[in-house]
């Protein structure tokens, strides 16, 4: 059989698929009996299987990542064209697309002023933390080297990352894990770790109280998700983000905000962190960038944080000696001037926000209808449903029956996520990124869907 022919036949393509590539986060053995579930087409929130199945998208893409939607013609027309001009060049030299995307970012930014391409989350963050080790080294004789996160946080899949995330059953037995970075409480007011009035300043407290027992001067960064992500959904509560700054400030340490998910429009601003007034030292990003139409993540930086790296041209070692082979690849950039552009033309911030209004309300109205809804919280289009056995004791709904919920939405055309093994004992919160092209009548599909679902697994009333 010729390759286009063998492309052709979905049966062969889901033979070779079983026989050859492993998946991501996926016990394998199931699919020895059963084919692996393979994505064909995609256009707007649908994409379809190779069974001709369709489904309505509302996780973009599984990991919060097509923000503008499938089938873009000109996002596709826009990389093969740069391609065929110039495909790559390493990023010690600049390109046109890497030049023009880092202007149009830097005008959604004001604050920050430069940007290091790479080409995932994990290494715009590993970039991050580089930044930070190297400056303890050459402004604070490598004592402020330690960098703190927070507890339900995610910020990758690399060794690093994972001993900077905040969720245990990601970075279980990949250990040991380097040194030097140090956990700070969640902020979840749901599961409320102190009592008292004005929860978010006392739970941005907490990471001053971390601060002061590690040793202000050891601590050169703190790493945070805007609102957190897999780890549940997280809205910090109100008082959460201008105390957080105020500690930074205090102690000299460095704000590094991780926009891989919220970025580019996902909660109706271009950046989760411009909700709440907040002026981060380090910003990385990724998914949304491009919308998965080709791989890139920047981690952007003010100005100061630039110049500690240029101060003496002298120093053989006073530059960041850091390189992304892929971060010099234009098809990056090129897509992520395309996006932009649709993002601005489209108007899908504000379609965001509106339809952000439109879901947070389906979802709340089924929290009247349903015992086993806890928790509704979100921003924009990225909200979370905390599923409970019991309101009163606020225990969580099991893991498996969450798993169940999830599958009967899929039955009903509709693809969620859920806050998958990563917290012992509370990977209970279902998770919905619909792309920031959403309808009306998709929002109420997706609530349509996620209804009949705990009716069916749960038995609510």
């Amino acid at each position: 059989m010729n390759e286009m022919s063998r492309r052709n036949d979905l049966g062969a393509v889901i033979a070779a698929d079983r026989a050859h590539v492993w998946h991501h986060l996926s016990q394998h053995k199931p699919y020895e009996t059963a084919d692996p579930r393979v994505i064909v087409d995609g256009k707007g929130l649908r994409v379809w299987d190779a069974t001709g199945r369709e489904f309505l998208d509302a996780v973009s893409g599984g990991v919060w990542t097509v923000n503008v939607g499938y089938g873009r013609t000109r996002i596709a027309d826009a990389v093969r064209d740069q391609l065929v001009r110039m495909n790559f060049f390493a990023g010690s030299a600049g390109t046109v697309p890497g030049a023009v995307y880092a202007e149009m970012l830097i005008d959604k930014m004001p604050g920050m002023s430069r940007v290091y391409y790479s080409n995932s989350g994990s290494e715009a963050n590993e970039k991050a933390y580089k930044m930070v080790r190297q400056i303890a080294h050459r402004r604070h004789g490598g004592r402020k080297w330690k960098i703190l996160f927070r507890e339900r946080d995610y910020h990758g899949t690399t060794i690093a990352a994972l001993a900077s995330g905040g969720q245990p059953e990601r970075a279980a037995q990949y250990g040991p894990f380097p040194d030097g970075f140090v956990p700070v409480p969640h902020c979840l007011d749901y599961r409320a770790q102190w009592d008292g009035p004005d929860y978010g300043r006392r739970a941005a407290d907490a990471i001053e109280e971390v601060i002061l027992r590690e040793g202000p001067d050891t601590v050169g960064a703190i790493v945070l998700e805007p609102i957190t992500a897999g780890g549940g959904v997280i809205v910090p509560p109100e008082g959460y983000w201008p105390r957080v700054q105020e500690i930074c400030r205090k102690y000299e340490v460095l704000l590094h905000i991780d926009e891989v998910v919220c970025g580019l429009g996902r909660t109706g601003a271009w950046f989760g962190y411009q909700h709440f007034g907040v002026e981060p030292d380090i910003v990385t990003m990724a998914k949304g960038v491009a919308s998965g139409y080709a791989a890139i993540s920047c981690t952007v930086t003010t100005e100061a944080v630039f110049e500690m790296f240029k101060d003496d041209a002298a120093d053989p070692l006073g530059y960041f000696r850091d390189i992304s082979t892929f971060g010099g690849c234009t098809a990056g950039p090129a897509a992520a001037i395309e996006n932009m552009r649709i993002i601005e033309e489209e108007n899908l911030l504000e379609n965001a926000r509106a339809m952000g209004v439109r879901l947070g309300a389906a979802l709340r109205a089924l929290q009247e209808r349903h015992a086993v809804v806890g928790d509704v919280r979100g921003r924009g289009l990225f909200w979370g449903v905390e599923l409970v056995a019991d309101r009163a004791s606020r225990d969580p709904l099991p893991e498996a029956v969450v798993r169940d919920v999830v599958a009967a939405v899929l039955a009903r055309g509709v693809m969620i996520g859920m806050t998958n093994r990563s917290l012992p004992g509370f990977n209970n919160t279902l998770c919905l990124s619909p792309a920031l092209i959403a309808t009306p009548e998709d929002i109420d599909a997706i609530a349509h869907a996620i209804d009949g679902a705990l009716a069916e697994v749960c038995a609510a009333g």
